[in-house]
């Protein structure tokens, strides 16, 4: 058994689902190699051994890879994560897909509720370069690597970062203006269910971007109460939903007045993204 072969078996008995492309990777990382250019013969020197050591045994104990490696590619650029925000999933691209179709042409201003890492907003300003933004999130560790991702970007100059919890009054004061188009993935896992979440989830994403209370629609609640505060008129809230949800979270906005556009499916299948109007 090779090297290569005896630690993608040690992942296929951790459960990992694909252990053979893991360990290509986590090979690319300890050589510095590109993944494609890493084959099953290859021989580590004794630091690159050391360092596949030390990041076979994170694995072992669930730690996702994107956290291992410290970054992780969401829609068209690669992104710097670690325990500190959610990882990105490819699930919440289709708010990104969405949220460019309903954009003004000519200049406009994004609110990204919940940045995390920044994957969402900066994703957007990447592909609309005449859009400003503003990412508002609750810790400011998370805000410290939407930033980097920010900088790496090269739209550091076109985004505004606030650490803010939107269940406080001050919020719409802290951001003083309407936007045109809001984007969110708040936390939407009922606080029941956390415990039954994968490993790499429920211990190394943060809770507070997890815990969506009783129900996991709290913040969707919260965040309806002072929508209309927050966008222009004609503008569009995009909102990620959890697994049966969508229709719900619509209903919350549809009481603040706002109307329905469309409930968009992911790749699953699954409905994933609320489109609503002022």
């Amino acid at each position: 058994m090779t090297y290569f072969e005896d630690i993608m078996h040690q992942l296929i008995l951790c459960k990992v689902e694909s252990p053979r492309l893991e360990t290509r990777l986590l090979f690319a990382a300890a050589t510095k190699r590109e993944p494609s250019k890493v084959f099953p013969d290859i021989i580590l020197n004794e630091n690159e051994r050391k360092q596949m050591e030390s990041m076979l045994k994170q694995r072992l104990k669930h730690k996702p890879l994107d956290k291992i490696l410290g970054h992780r590619e969401f829609y068209k650029a690669d992104f710097i994560v670690n325990t500190d925000v959610l990882s990105p999933r490819p699930d919440t691209e289709i708010l990104v897909e969405k949220a460019l179709q309903y954009m003004p042409e000519n200049r406009c201003n994004v609110l990204d509720l919940g940045t995390g890492s920044g994957c969402i907003i900066e994703s957007l300003l990447m592909e609309k370069t005449d859009a400003v933004g503003t990412a508002v999130d609750i810790s400011e560790k998370s805000l410290n690597i939407a930033r980097k991702n920010a900088e790496n970007l090269k739209i550091s100059e076109r985004i505004k970062f606030v650490c803010a919890d939107w269940f406080n009054d001050d919020i719409i004061e802290k951001l003083g203006q309407k936007y045109d188009i809001i984007v969110s993935n708040p936390p939407y896992i009922p606080t029941g269910e956390i415990s039954k979440l994968e490993p790499e989830v429920k211990n190394y994403d943060p809770m507070v971007a997890l815990d969506g209370g009783t129900d996991g629609l709290d913040s969707y609640r919260r965040i309806a109460t002072i929508i209309r505060e927050l966008l222009k008129k004609d503008g569009f809230i995009l909102l990620e939903a959890g697994i049966g949800q969508a229709t719900q979270i619509a209903d919350i906005f549809i009481a603040q007045k706002l109307k329905p556009v469309e409930i968009v499916a992911d790749l699953n299948n699954i409905p994933r993204c609320v489109i609503l109007q002022k």
